[in-house]
């Protein structure tokens, strides 16, 4: 099991579950965060510091937000654009920093500010 970063994370990247997070799991894209489901220990240090509500346990992800459960973990099994490998699992989020680069179904989104493009 694991928590999830769901739709309403996309384009706010508050990071306050990042500063949270006592294991260093959450990794920052392009315009969404994303929670390692390997590295994550389930403690839910994040999910009430949100200040969007976008984080839920595996569990009780609403069902709109289902498809962001795949998501999560599409983000570190599978090589994305500008990156010829699957992330996999680094160990920490803190040392690589931000990644630049979004899943399909994020960088699909329509921007929430609309004179910006999106990947």
């Amino acid at each position: 099991m694991t928590y999830v970063i769901a739709q309403p994370c996309v384009d706010v990247l508050d990071r306050s579950c990042v500063d949270e997070c006592p294991v260093d799991c959450i990794y920052e894209g392009s315009r969404a965060l994303y929670i390692h489901p390997d590295e994550c220990i389930d403690c839910g240090a994040c999910e009430p510091v949100c200040p969007v509500e976008a984080i839920y346990y595996e569990d009780d992800l609403p069902e709109e937000f289902g498809p962001y459960l795949a998501d999560n973990a599409v983000f570190f099994a599978t090589p994305l654009p500008g990156r010829e490998q699957a992330l996999g699992s680094p160990g920490g989020a803190d040392d690589i920093g931000p990644l630049g680069v979004d899943t399909p179904l994020v960088a699909g989104l329509p921007s929430a500010d609309p004179g910006k493009e999106t990947g």
